[in-house]
Formats: C-alpha cells, sequence, structure tokens
C-alpha cells in the first residue's frame, strides 16, 4: 500500500462525515490508500459516523485514542500505517477532488520530505457572525503572513504547510510527533523536519477548506488555547524556534496594554501609554476593515472579531507564563 491517510478527530459529529467523504471522493484509487480514523474517545455521534462509513467503504480503519490528543493520535496512526507515505488531514476540513493525487505528484518531482498546499477558510453556517469570522481569518491583519493562509503562484521550499503529506521513514527518523504539545505539534514537528535538513514544499496546485469556528465564544476557545500553547511550546522544546515571531505578536500587544495600566497605579501618566497602545491598534483596525469585504457581514463585526482573535490569543499567551512558571516548579 503506498499511502496512509490519518484524521484525528474527537467529538467530531458535525464536520467527520463531509469530511471523510470528500476524501473517498478524491481522484485516487481507493486500493492504493487506507484512511485512519484516530477518535479521541469521542462522546457524542462521531465514531457511530465513521463505522456506519466503515460498512461501506473497505479502506476505513477506526483507531481509539485514550490520550485524546492530536498528537498521541498520529502517533497512533504512524504505528499502523501500512503506507510509505503519511497524510495527515484534519476533520474540520474538506478536500477537494485532486488533492491527494496533487500532493503525491509534486512530492516525487521535487523531492519534498513533506509536501501541503494553501488551507482556505470558510463557514458551514453562513450569518454575520461567522463571515466576519471567515473574512477576519483570511486578513493578513487578523492571521499574519502564514502563506499556507497567503498561497502561493509556483511551488516554493516553506518552514511549514498545514497538516501535510510527509515520508513515513522521516517521521520515524524525527521520533514522530511531539505527545507533550497539545497544540503547535505540526509547527513543532516542521521546524525539527527543517533542522535535520529535510525540505517541505508548498505548492498552488490544489487546496483545502477549513471550517472555522463560528461563534465568537469558540473563537475566543480556541484562540485562548493556540496563545497559551505558544508559550508551553517554547518551554517544552526549549527552543524559540519551535514557532514563528507572528505566534507573540498577540502577547506583545496585550503586555504594551495591561503592563502600563498596572504600573499606572504608581505613576498615573503610564495610564496614557495603554490608551495610546490601545488607540492606534484600532485605528490600524479601521484602515484595515474599511478595505475590507463587507458583503453578509458589518463594519461592527469585523472590528469585534478582529478584537476577539487578537485579545484572546494574547491573554491566552499571557496566561501561558503563568503555566510555565508551575512547570518549573515541578
Amino acid at each position: 500500500m503506498k499511502l496512509s491517510i490519518i484524521i484525528p478527530c474527537l467529538n467530531e459529529e458535525r464536520y467527520i462525515e463531509k469530511c471523510i467523504l470528500s476524501v473517498l471522493e478524491n481522484d485516487f484509487p481507493h486500493s492504493e490508500y487506507e484512511l485512519i480514523i484516530v477518535d479521541g474517545m469521542s462522546s457524542d455521534k462521531t465514531r457511530n459516523i465513521v463505522e456506519s462509513l466503515q460498512e461501506k467503504y473497505s479502506n476505513i480503519r477506526l483507531l481509539a485514542n485514550v490520550k485524546k490528543t492530536a498528537p498521541t493520535a498520529m502517533n497512533l496512526g504512524i504505528a499502523e500505517a501500512q503506507g510509505n507515505i503519511v497524510m495527515r488531514m484534519d476533520a474540520h476540513s474538506f478536500y477537494p477532488k485532486n488533492y491527494i493525487s496533487a500532493l503525491l505528484e509534486w512530492k516525487e518531482k521535487l523531492k519534498a520530505d513533506n509536501i501541503g498546499a494553501q488551507c482556505e477558510t470558510d463557514v458551514i453556517v453562513k450569518n454575520p457572525t461567522s463571515i466576519a469570522i471567515k473574512n477576519v481569518l483570511t486578513n493578513k491583519l487578523g492571521v499574519g503572513n502564514g502563506l499556507f493562509r497567503l498561497g502561493v503562484k509556483e511551488p516554493l521550499e516553506v518552514d511549514t504547510v498545514p497538516f501535510g503529506c510527509y515520508s513515513k521513514d522521516v517521521l520515524i527518523e524525527l521520533g514522530g510527533y511531539d505527545e507533550r504539545l497539545k497544540r503547535n505539534q505540526d509547527i513543532e514537528l516542521n521546524k525539527r523536519l527543517k533542522a535535520a535538513g529535510k525540505r517541505i514544499f508548498l505548492i498552488p496546485y490544489t487546496h483545502c477548506v477549513y471550517y472555522a469556528r463560528e461563534t465568537w465564544r469558540k473563537l475566543a476557545k480556541n484562540n485562548y488555547e493556540n496563545g497559551k500553547w505558544n508559550l508551553i511550546t517554547t518551554y517544552y522544546t526549549k527552543k524559540m524556534a519551535s514557532l514563528s515571531i507572528r505566534h507573540f505578536i498577540p502577547l506583545i500587544f496585550v503586555l504594551s496594554i495591561v503592563i502600563p495600566a498596572l504600573l499606572s497605579f504608581v505613576f498615573w501618566p503610564f495610564a496614557l501609554l495603554s490608551l495610546i497602545s490601545l488607540g492606534l491598534y484600532v485605528i490600524a483596525l479601521i484602515l484595515v476593515i474599511s478595505k475590507m469585504d463587507r458583503k453578509g457581514t458589518t463594519f461592527i463585526h469585523l472590528l469585534w472579531t478582529f478584537l476577539v482573535l487578537h485579545i484572546s490569543y494574547g491573554i491566552g499567551s499571557f496566561i501561558g507564563l503563568f503555566h510555565i512558571g508551575k512547570l518549573f516548579k515541578k
């Protein structure tokens, strides 16, 4: 068997069937790959949905992940994989018909150790809030300068790609995913891969669609955790290079408000620094939003989405500092 596709999941009843069917409808023969679903002991209907699909498709396998995290799911899948190429996919995503064949074709052409494509953001239920979230998550001010979100016009060697299509022997050589990391495990793995002299490519010939959280509460919760695990990731890996500078900008922004505000209790003019930082940020948002497509949403929805995204992420990173302090004491 040439290829093993691994999809970690946990309570994904809303997305898992659409994801799996999009994979199965690819133009790549079912007989040449296995689809390994690694479920983190879901309490919803995720397992039932997968088991129902297993009855129709013999190349689907279902594994149980009692530790419930994505890196443990990936390592379980890699250990069970029969293919010499491992493709990591996400349950929150949809894959066009040429996704598998394009990655495999260009992996061979480029002699890549890992290869991926642009990840476009979308939402299933469309309303002013969800459309604002989608638009913010595709804007440079919202997500930074990650090429895997912005896309490329020709194959380009990069530091990381979403999900990824790896040579199995490379994954084994690197020791697999770091199971201490509940977040950032893909980025950290790709950083290790690059440090080992391997090559990662982003190609323009296909893409995947990632379904974002559709409410401000879910967006805040997800990005709070992302931000918190940035600092924890650097603690575990002992390398700032495990992540990129853009991952720490929300923390710098939050600190630029919090620290002067605290110092203002000693000397009140420090409060002006907090106001200046917040004011410059809001002005930047107004300038960016004024140029954005607001069809289906509003200026206020976009403004609030940017605030929720950046502040929840920055606060998460700030709280991560305290978690690191606790880890040092252990």
